[in-house]
């Protein structure tokens, strides 16, 4: 990539910038970091994490991760120093990905003055597709394991000590065990204080001497309180703040927090990966043709227009081009919905991102970068998922002005109680922190949420987002991809026509024996067909030859009868030199040296619980839609066969995601289920989707849920769950409300 060295050497000098980690940085560190900063104010550079708006390279986009961010008022925070800087034109920061959209003018700001300005609020803004991105994740996910268990022991060891004071009638346990009981809970306290809870105090430090505020300001102070007052009672039973301890309770609420922001960066985490492993599926270098002919191994960052490149079999096409020698066969299933393999012969188009199947192919690169399709389709899915509704964005509008009452309320309550008792002033002020933090509230929520992706798991059916429930139980409109989706990845064999004095069985006999030698997506399907018929004639090929994209050839012999030697083609009708009828289906033609043989149809194979998904889809009020890379009678045969009412065919990505904004624009609650990399952004912008049977990484990526298996009827038992598990999250509320309120 070609930002390693100016992120390697950000990975040295700047791990210390939002890690939790409550040690200051050296000045010699900053100082080598922002120096790092200044390697990617090369132009050469942006391209890999930027991309140009305006032929005159003025107005550039970039993507980037934001790390340390836990809460809304973090993403505020990254905005605004963004927005300061001169030359930034608009900053969207989304806290729930950590992902931020930066619109910049190069000729005002360089990329290091804004990520500068990032590093001085307390974060850290780093390319989206750095390569030092996981393991930084990495660290941090042990760190918060770290954390999490040592929380937990000590709170277990603690509970035990402050057990026999509970239970404990008068005179049964004496002064001098009380204080030993308080002095071991004391003890074990203070790791949790300065290990586990160091994340909490070294952020509300960062934002007090940057003069703000987060969620964890609050909670940090409510932690402080306890423990101070506690260790009071503990050495000074006569002091001013009393005998009374609380470190079970501290030690208790320390876990819970921790529980749940481990559980939320493990989510966080897989979904990086998976969009990582998305970007890594170009190619890292490639065969580049020399002068004389010969070839040299190339990084693709080094590939120039006009540039001669061979793509091996199994290989993936590292840019757009066309081909200018060879045959073969493309997978471009993955990036344009197209179900079936594709012939490209001299002259025709290659995308990149797709699969070369067949044989060796020369290839003249006409799009690099940025302008190739591949790039296109990941820029809207990054766009699709950096964007927030309006309802998100006053959501985190009120929450810095929310806190800010939090903690009036508290010293409020403080003022007001200390003259009779400063001990329960200083408790009330803690309860008011703890009590009234969004963070303390939404534990009312993840209960029942926790709970929902339990039953799922079981079920099979993995939660990335637990909110994502909420928004599935709302969804009053589900998008379906077709292909892999209400389809199988498969064909199969529909109708035989043959020519007259032959019959169907003999022909598919013909067809297998050839078949059997190509691995290609249709002969697969005449070989299966063949095979369950259980027919006793067996041909035995010789001579075979594959003219990739087209078909076979051999002379074939049976081995069940004597019969004569036959000379047959297998594959497309110019191959076999016939005339194919007007048709949307695949086809597959068999010829002998008299000319046409037989016409084999296949068609895509429905899964068979699609329909039944369908109707019950209906049945919960959905609306069911059907949008299609496939033709638009490919589309709209599907779309009969399973009941749906609504369909489009001929959809490349940004169709999809139009229909998709459309529907939304309308007050529509869309859901996507789909599994291609050409559904990445409409899964991205839906209020809720599926990423369905084995989902190439970037659809996973951006999925709230995955369905690995094959049951398409688990996407309607989501829906059923999603709804009850909805109910039960608002009695959830209206008792944490409750008991708030008292």
């Amino acid at each position: 990539m070609t930002f390693t060295v100016a992120t390697s050497t950000l990975h040295v000098n700047a791990d210390f910038v939002a890690t939790g980690d409550p040690t200051s940085p050296q000045p010699q560190e900053v100082d080598a970091a922002l120096a790092a900063m200044h390697l990617l104010d090369d132009p050469g550079e942006w391209s890999a994490f930027s991309r140009q708006l305006t032929p005159d390279q003025a107005r550039w986009e970039s993507n980037l991760l934001i790390e340390g961010m836990h809460c809304a008022a973090c993403a505020l925070t990254v905005e605004d120093a963004l927005r300061g800087v001169p030359g930034v034109e608009t900053a969207e920061v989304n806290s729930s990905s950590r992902r931020a959209r930066v619109i910049w003018q190069a000729d005002q700001v360089q990329p290091s003055r804004w990520m500068q300005a990032v590093l001085q609020s307390g974060y850290r803004a780093v390319p989206a597709n750095d390569s030092f991105a996981r393991q930084r994740r990495q660290r941090e996910s042990r760190q918060a394991l770290w954390r999490l268990m040592v929380a937990g022991l000590c709170m277990m060891q603690v509970m035990m000590y402050a057990y026999p004071a509970y239970v404990a009638a008068p005179g049964d346990l004496s002064a001098e065990m009380e204080r030993l009981l308080r002095w071991a809970s004391w003890v074990l306290s203070l790791p949790v204080i300065l290990f586990s809870c160091g994340g909490f105090f070294s952020n509300a430090w960062r934002d007090i001497t940057h003069r703000r505020i987060s969620m964890d300001l609050p909670v940090a102070l409510g932690m402080l309180i306890a423990f101070v007052v506690s260790t009071a009672g503990t050495f000074d039973a006569a002091g001013v703040f009393g005998r009374e301890v609380y470190f079970d309770s501290l030690t208790m609420f320390v876990f819970f927090l921790l529980s749940g922001r481990w559980f939320e960066l493990r989510l966080r985490d897989r979904t990086a990966g998976a969009l990582e492993a998305l970007m890594n599926r170009l190619p890292t270098g490639v065969e580049r043709q020399k002068i004389n002919g010969d070839f040299e191994l190339v990084a693709l960052r080094r590939l120039q227009l006009n540039d001669v490149v061979r793509i091996l079999p199994g290989q993936a096409f590292p840019a757009d081009g066309v081909v200018v020698l060879g045959q073969t066969s493309v997978d471009e299933s993955l990036l344009t919905g197209e179900s079936r393999p594709i012939a490209r012969d001299c002259g025709d188009e290659v995308i990149s991102g797709s699969h070369n199947l067949s044989s060796a192919v020369l290839v003249r690169i006409h799009r690099l970068g940025e302008q190739t399709r591949f790039a296109q389709i990941v820029q809207l899915m990054e766009s699709a998922a950096t964007s927030r509704p309006q309802l998100a964005r006053l959501a985190d509008r009120i929450a810095r002005p929310f806190l800010v009452g939090v903690l009036l309320a508290a010293a409020l309550a403080c003022v007001y109680w200390w003259p009779t008792d400063p001990q329960h002033a200083l408790m009330v002020a803690v309860a008011v922190l703890v009590v009234t933090c969004p963070c303390a509230l939404s534990l009312a929520t993840p209960a029942a949420m926790l709970s929902a992706a339990g039953a799922l798991a079981r079920r099979g059916v993995l939660v990335r987002r637990l909110d994502a429930l909420e928004a599935l139980a709302a969804i009053d409109t589900l998008i379906f991809d077709k292909t892999g989706t209400l389809t199988s990845d498969t064909v199969v064999l529909g109708s035989v026509a043959c020519r007259p004095g032959c019959d169907q069985g003999q022909v598919l006999a013909l067809a297998a024996a050839l078949a059997t030698h190509s691995l290609h997506p249709a002969s697969r399907a005449l070989v299966c067909a063949f095979d369950l018929t259980g027919s006793a004639q067996r041909w035995q090929a010789t001579q075979v030859m594959e003219q990739p994209g087209q078909g076979l050839s051999a002379t074939l012999q049976c081995v069940s009868r004597d019969a004569p030697a036959l000379t047959l083609r297998l594959g497309s009708a110019s191959y076999c030199s016939v005339e194919r009828p007007v048709s949307d289906t695949l086809q597959v033609f068999l010829a002998d040296q008299q000319g046409w043989l037989a016409t084999f149809d296949l068609q895509e194979d429905i899964r068979p619980d699609a329909t039944e998904t369908v109707r019950q889809l209906k049945a919960l009020g959905v609306t069911v839609c059907l949008l299609s890379g496939d033709a638009s009678t490919a589309a709209q045969r599907v779309a009969e066969r399973v009941g749906v009412n609504t369909f489009q065919g001929q959809c490349n990505p940004a169709d999809k995601l139009a229909r998709m904004q459309s529907l939304q624009s309308e007050g529509k609650k869309v859901a996507m289920v789909g599994d291609g990399l050409n559904d990445g952004p409409v899964l991205a912008g839906a209020n809720a989707s599926f990423a369905f049977g084995q989902a190439v990484p970037l659809a996973q990526a951006k999925a709230d849920f995955i369905v690995p298996g094959q049951r398409l009827t688990d996407v309607v038992w989501a829906f059923t769950l999603a709804r009850s598990t909805l109910k039960v999250v608002r009695q959830n509320l209206w008792w944490a409300a409750a008991y708030k309120a008292v």
